[in-house]
């Protein structure tokens, strides 16, 4: 007679049975090809309380009882002001998937509130600060972080269409701050699709960035608002409707660039100009 799972275990075994081909290998594929879990890290795998994080957590989970590398792991959730209901849904949700979490507080969304113009870049900036430190505290040596391919690839775009260059997210980062300390993204290759449908597979229900600027896109007529990010997703789900590769081939160009076809590009600082090798 098989043994009765529970629920943290089912929504764990959907994630290597029902979606291992669109989060399960994507997954391991970002770990093993970029090197993200090594032998002996400390990893804090730092929760916010949407989707992507928390299926970070079980996927994290997972790998540490199958990989034949030995690390360990550690589950942050730094609340930035979240009200009540946002604050209570994380700690339903983490109890039951079975997520040891420790949640500590800050004042972000204090502090955040009272900058003009959109604070985003400020709050994630702050965010990460106090993460790294709370994983030096644990004696962490890396902090792994929700990001998905969808946010590489968005991330890519308003680069070039807001920011005029050309600058991709890496899967992980030495930080500059914090001596010793590295930012991984294992869920590098993982569209955000295949975790939406994983979401709602598992009827799982998670909170929002939860702060005024989500709301203001989020009841606006087209759903934009102001956020370039929700701009840049509407844009490509307009273009996957003409060439459904799309998203695959935006990813696969930020691993294929060819600097002797560029005008000019920077590294580590230092510019450099296609003019210096044709003279």
């Amino acid at each position: 007679m098989a043994r009765e799972l529970t629920y943290a275990q089912t929504v764990e075994r959907s994630i290597i049975k029902t979606y291992r081909k669109d989060i399960w290998n994507p997954f391991v594929e970002a770990c093993k090809n970029y090197e993200l879990v090594q032998e002996g890290d400390r990893i804090a795998v730092c929760i916010s309380g949407g989707k992507d994080s928390v299926l970070l957590a079980m996927c994290m989970k997972h790998l540490q009882k199958i990989s034949d590398v030995s690390f360990d792991l550690k589950f942050i959730c730094m609340d930035p002001g979240y009200n009540d209901v946002n604050r209570k849904q994380i700690e339903h949700n983490c109890k039951a998937l079975e997520i040891p979490v420790d949640i500590f507080e800050s004042n972000i969304f204090e502090v955040t509130e009272n900058v003009g113009g959109s604070p985003c870049y400020l709050c994630a900036r702050m965010r990460r600060g106090h993460l790294y430190a709370k994983a030096k505290e644990l004696g962490c040596n890396k902090i792994a972080l929700g990001h998905h391919l969808s946010d590489v690839i968005e991330t890519t775009l308003m680069g070039m269409f807001y920011g005029s260059q050309l600058q991709a997210m890496l899967p992980k980062l030495k930080s500059t701050n914090f001596e010793g300390m590295e930012l991984i993204r294992p869920l590098y290759c993982v569209n955000e699709s295949a975790i939406l449908k994983w979401r709602d597979y598992n009827k799982l229900t998670f909170i929002q960035c939860a702060c005024r600027f989500v709301d203001e896109y989020s009841n606006s007529e087209d759903g934009i608002g102001e956020s370039k990010r929700q701009e840049i997703k509407a844009l490509i789900k307009d273009l996957k409707k003409i060439n459904p590769d799309i998203e695959h081939n935006i990813f696969k160009s930020i691993h294929n660039v060819k600097l002797d076809t560029f005008i000019s590009y920077k590294l580590k600082g230092v510019e450099y100009s296609f003019l210096k090798d044709f003279n």
